[in-house]
């Protein structure tokens, strides 16, 4: 969070946006087409026609979308390829959301800047999406994570391996306890049975250079296989001063315990600093265009905006008010992830795994902000460095049982999570001559004050079971349930910090959230080799958030508006159906999908009383203001019409609005069917793609309908449609030089569109006559990277 004046906006985010749940059930998958090698290449050097014609046909078939052909729900998979297409170091995200009814926007080319990341997929925002990477739960993707991290700082982009996505009722078994709308299982690729090793690098515009190189060891002598990656990657930002900055490295190992037990060690470690880009209005964007940004490079003029704003003088020239632009703001995350697996296949119809796991983070989220001073003794600037500090400490057991008998698959598991959070808000001094440190310093010492500290503990309990029953070839069946307990506490620190008193006001306390049955039932009929029918049902709950700044965290409120909501607050649920058909042959993919989605109890933070009689000053309490309906369609077709050729096409209609009026601060607004703020009701993506082994590219289209960010919706933003470029070149040569070199060129937004990429960055408003709530990100003009890979061995 960033701005005192936009909290409550923010605390409001993700509680009115509404949420369905659903993730892509393992046993109904279908396999990825073997890949070639880690990169999906031809193999290097001369080949007879039939091999060369044998090596094409594997990388294209990599390529295709698989549609989820005899799953009982929605779901596609993108191969390990189709995610390396894109420019290295872009967020995996960005790639899914050519799949229908997946919006992403971020102000970045690469989608890799958290600030601005957004993916809303059926209306359902991140917050209420389970996100995993083999298994292991990456929590709700929001900007302050208390449980989790992003993918991009999880696992390196050369490192993904095939990505599912399902759009509608959810596996029992995925490691969420907030999934009402939707599922993303990410995937790591294995260790290479061959000693090799890749190298990359990339450069691009605006100062951009990557570099990776990963190093496979090969079958070892005990059987086992490792490798070990690492990439730095810095960018200069497309407007303004400032830097986006990642180091990375992951390390994989596989090892076979006799015939029927494997042993799989993962690590994962990042570092990444980004400033910022400042968020935008509707107004400012019309009277000053797309490129206002943060005045980082020049202290001076900062200085003259604070002291304007404090002693209530005229602005300098071209400055509006004091959050036009900040001197400063950036985002640090440091991570540390690993897990431990061991999948057993005991008999030939017994098998299962059990996986431990533990992650810790350290972050902040900083800014220099014109409303508090630096106390004279100190430096005397009129800014002050405002941080918000996170530390995050989880460790987790996932295990589960699979046994075949007859015509059925029962399959049950366990997930446990114990996860340790502290944030903290806090303010250091500034020089009144310079900026002291870099433009992404991290602040760890000599706060003069520390406006809260608190200290957070969430236990995870969920089991479910479930069973797949072959009813007949053709019929097949899937029932099953899920029970979910998250015990949340919250402890607000007193006392010194650094000698700097602490005098909390938020709440401290317990509360829990939990259901014992949470159905879903599905099922697949396939009419004939080439054509299908399904049909699904899940409910599902999301637990509280826990901390001071989450959306749907009791514990951000005081503790007067706390006691008073604890015991009439309820967890956010959803119901939602779909019913679909799909038809496969050896050429085509296609399928459409229509669903309808109940959300009950959504959380909303609101005041009790109008702004004009709150003399007493009433805090804003959380608490659950009604329900969203949504309906809509998903279709998606993938054509091979060629040997070398293929179109994919897809679409998507959302109709999500609200199903009760709000009424917040002692006023009832109209926002009764009214469409839910940041999803468009239409999406569709277009690529045209061409790969005979050699030579490969894409052209490819996103189109997003306009959006609103008001519940009211007295404001929209207009549609967009964004254009990329991706082309590459496999060299195949006996030369040492040119065998295994393959270069691409990456182009986003082709035709230089400028456009509203994110909305809602910093919150939504209830209205905004004005035009004038900065919560909007521009997109990032066009962008050309060019990559250069080489495999040796």
């Amino acid at each position: 969070m960033k701005k005192n004046k936009i909290l409550l906006l923010t605390t409001c985010m993700s509680s009115l946006f509404f949420h369905n749940a659903h993730a892509a059930s393992t046993a109904q998958k279908q396999p990825v087409t073997k890949q070639t090698d880690q990169r999906g290449k031809a193999p290097a050097g001369k080949a007879t026609a039939n091999a060369r014609a044998d090596s094409v046909t594997a990388t294209k078939a990599e390529s295709i979308i698989v549609m989820g052909a005899g799953a009982a729900r929605e779901t596609q998979s993108l191969s390990h390829l189709a995610l390396q297409e894109v420019a290295p170091g872009t967020s995996p995200l960005k790639t899914l959301s050519k799949l229908p009814g997946v919006m992403f926007t971020s102000s970045d080319p690469l989608g890799s800047y958290e600030w601005s990341q957004q993916i809303i997929i059926r209306g359902f925002d991140q917050s209420r999406l389970g996100f995993t990477m083999d298994g292991i739960p990456l929590g709700n993707l929001a900007y302050g994570n208390d449980n989790g991290l992003s993918i991009g700082r999880a696992l390196q982009t050369e490192n993904n391996g095939p990505a599912t996505l399902a759009q509608g009722a959810g596996a029992v078994g995925v490691a969420a306890s907030n999934d009402l709308g939707g599922a993303l299982e990410f995937t790591s690729i294995d260790p290479s049975k061959k000693f090799g090793v890749d190298v990359a690098g990339t450069v691009g515009s605006y100062g951009t250079w990557r570099t990776f190189a990963r190093i496979n060891s090969g079958t070892l002598p005990g059987g086992g296989r490792l490798y070990v990656s690492y990439d730095y990657q810095d960018a200069n930002k497309w407007k303004g001063d400032g830097i986006q900055q990642q180091q990375q490295a992951n390390a994989k190992f596989i090892q076979p315990l006799g015939d029927k037990v494997k042993l799989t060690l993962f690590g994962d470690y990042s570092q990444r600093a980004e400033n910022d880009y400042q968020d935008l209005s509707l107004q400012m964007i019309q009277t000053k265009g797309y490129n206002v940004d943060n005045v980082t490079n020049n202290y001076g003029l900062a200085k003259q905006i604070a002291t304007a704003y404090q002693t209530g003088k005229p602005f300098p020239a071209g400055i509006a008010n004091q959050d036009q632009s900040y001197y400063n703001s950036a985002g640090l995350r440091q991570d540390v992830l690993g897990y431990g697996k061991f999948d057993f296949h005991l008999t030939d119809h017994l098998k299962g795994f059990a996986t431990v796991y533990g992650h810790t983070n350290t972050g902040e989220g900083i800014y220099a902000t014109p409303y508090t001073a630096t106390p004279a003794s100190l430096g005397g600037s009129p800014l002050s460095v405002r941080t918000t500090e996170y530390d995050i400490h989880r460790e987790g057991f996932i295990g589960s049982l699979s046994y075949e008998i007859a015509h059925h698959t029962i399959e049950g598991g366990f997930w446990f999570e114990n996860n340790d959070f502290e944030q903290a808000r806090r303010f250091y001094p500034l020089s009144a001559d310079k900026y002291t440190g870099s433009s992404v310093h991290w602040f760890r010492n000599n706060p003069f004050e520390t406006q809260w500290q608190s200290a957070f503990n969430t236990k995870t309990y969920q089991f479910h079971i479930q069973d797949t029953w072959q009813i007949t070839p053709a019929l097949k069946l899937n029932y099953g349930f899920k029970s979910l307990v998250v015990d949340n506490r919250g402890r607000q620190l007193e006392g010194n910090y650094m000698g700097t008193p602490v005098a909390n006001t938020y709440a401290s306390g317990s509360i829990t959230s939990a259901n014992g049955f949470l159905p879903q039932l599905g099922a697949n009929y396939r009419i004939n080799r080439h054509n299908e029918i399904f049909a699904d049902f899940a409910r599902n709950m999301a637990a509280f958030d826990n901390s001071t700044t989450g959306a749907t965290s009791p514990f951000a409120m005081t503790s007067a508006a706390y006691a008073a909501s604890k015991k009439t607050l309820h967890p956010e649920m959803s119901y939602s159906e779909e019913i679909g058909y799909r038809f496969h042959n050896r050429r085509i993919q296609a399928s459409i999908t229509g669903y309808y989605i109940e959300f009950e109890d959504r959380l909303a933070s609101i005041s009790p009383v109008s702004s004009g009689t709150n003399v007493q000053g009433y805090a804003s309490i959380l608490t659950n203001v009604g329900g969203v309906t949504a309906r809509g369609i998903d279709t998606a077709f993938n054509y091979r019409f060629a040997d070398n050729w293929s179109l994919y096409v897809s679409y998507a209609y959302n109709q999500s609005v609200y199903d009760d009026n709000l009424t917040t601060g002692g006023v009832t607004y109209a926002t009764r069917g009214k469409s839910v703020v940041g999803m468009p009701r239409n999406l569709a993506n277009v690529q045209i793609s061409y790969d005979d082994g050699t030579i490969w590219g894409n052209i490819g289209m996103q189109y997003q309908g306009r959006r609103t960010y008001t519940y009211t919706n007295d404001q929209w933003i207009k549609p967009n449609d964004i254009f990329n470029l991706n082309v590459g070149y496999r060299f195949h040569s006996h030369n040492w030089a040119l065998r295994g070199l393959d270069a691409q060129i990456n182009v986003t937004n082709l035709f230089d569109k400028r456009y509203v990429a994110t909305v809602g960055s910093t919150g939504f408003a209830v209205s905004d006559p004005t035009g004038s709530l900065q919560t909007l990100q521009a997109g990032a003009p066009r962008m050309v990277f060019f990559t250069l890979r080489k495999h040796f061995f």
